[in-house]
């Protein structure tokens, strides 16, 4: 039985769909907040509902007795905890929901997995987490002690958070920094959303630092697949990682999940205008607060333990997503 926390989001979606058609038992929690489109997570819950064997519930995890209760009403013994307040510019104008969902929420579940004796403890992490990093791609033996968002900050308090229960309780826990996912159900304030919408409407779509910017875009697929690998292992890993090749006995890791192959904006522009047959109008824009100018994704260490090849290149990525959206919106 597995728990996933923020499962009526975008890769919480999908990735219950995955464990529900293999036939497992998944308690999902999600307090539907309103940051996007609230009908966009029902019309995704409503999916996830059709399943038998899955089993709802809409709780928010800074209330820490309504998620213990959650843990005593199921033997739970898998978290995959991706419920996070999201988004790098909405963390400058609202800290607090970051602080809150991020920070409590996080620690709160981490204290259901430490009363419950949880088997495997699966958490979202970000790219964020590597701020203004130089080198790239971008290694989880990187220092990532300069994050320049408070996104990014709370991102990597979670991973301190996670390594000392780990090496504390002995909790077994996999952090994943996630690099840009994309695919259809994806969130309306993603990159490849707002353009695919801005073109179809002929409006102007605003791109930062003047188009300058190169994205390791990753394909939704590839990321459940990369999940699903870890859920199915033994936790036995190849080598160590930075945080634990210390004395520290510690069950814990951190991977990158990323396609590794970053690509120009103004070429993901490009595809995104060829799938839709159409020209964007572009309102060109100065870098903005928290953002970073490229991203790209070392993930040998992920690929030596788990298996792992992203094989959906962002052409096929940018076809299903437009596909989707012309389906879902009836365009």
């Amino acid at each position: 039985m597995i728990l996933i926390t923020g499962v009526a989001g975008f890769i919480g979606f999908h990735l219950a769909i995955k464990l529900l058609d293999n036939g497992l038992i998944v308690i999902g929690v999600d307090n539907l907040n309103d940051y996007y489109d609230q009908s966009l997570k029902e019309d995704r819950l409503l999916i996830l509902k059709n399943y038998k064997s899955f089993i709802f519930y809409k709780k928010d995890l800074v209330n820490i007795d309504s998620i213990n209760l959650v843990f005593k009403n199921h033997e739970i013994e898998n978290v995959v905890h991706l419920a996070a307040q999201a988004g790098v510019r909405y963390s400058i104008t609202n800290p607090k929901a970051y602080i809150d969902s991020n920070i409590y929420g996080f620690l709160n579940i981490l204290e259901q997995c430490r009363y419950f004796s949880i088997d495997k403890f699966i958490y979202a992490s970000s790219s964020s987490v590597y701020g203004m990093n130089k080198k790239t791609p971008f290694s989880t033996l990187d220092n990532v002690d300069h994050p320049v968002s408070l996104y990014g900050a709370t991102k990597r308090s979670n991973e301190l958070i996670a390594h000392s229960y780990s090496h504390l309780y002995k909790i077994k826990s996999i952090g994943l920094r996630f690099f840009t996912v994309y695919g259809p159900w994806g969130r309306p304030d993603m990159a490849l959303f707002l353009f695919t919408k801005s073109i179809l409407n002929n409006k102007k779509i605003n791109v930062f630092n003047n188009g300058k910017m190169k994205r390791d875009f990753t394909y939704i697929g590839d990321v459940i697949d990369g999940i699903h690998a870890i859920l199915n292992s033994n936790f036995k890993f190849k080598k160590p990682d930075k945080l634990n090749s210390s004395s520290s006995s510690a069950p814990f890791r951190l991977f990158n999940i990323g396609n590794n192959s970053p690509i120009n904006l103004m070429d993901f522009i490009y595809e995104i205008e060829k799938k839709l047959n159409m020209k964007a109008k572009i309102n060109f824009m100065p870098m903005q607060p928290g953002d970073v100018v490229e991203s790209h994704a070392d993930v040998k260490s992920f690929v030596e333990n788990f298996n792992y090849s992203p094989k959906t290149s962002v052409s096929q990525g940018i076809e299903q997503f437009i596909n989707w959206y012309k389906e879902y919106y009836k365009v």
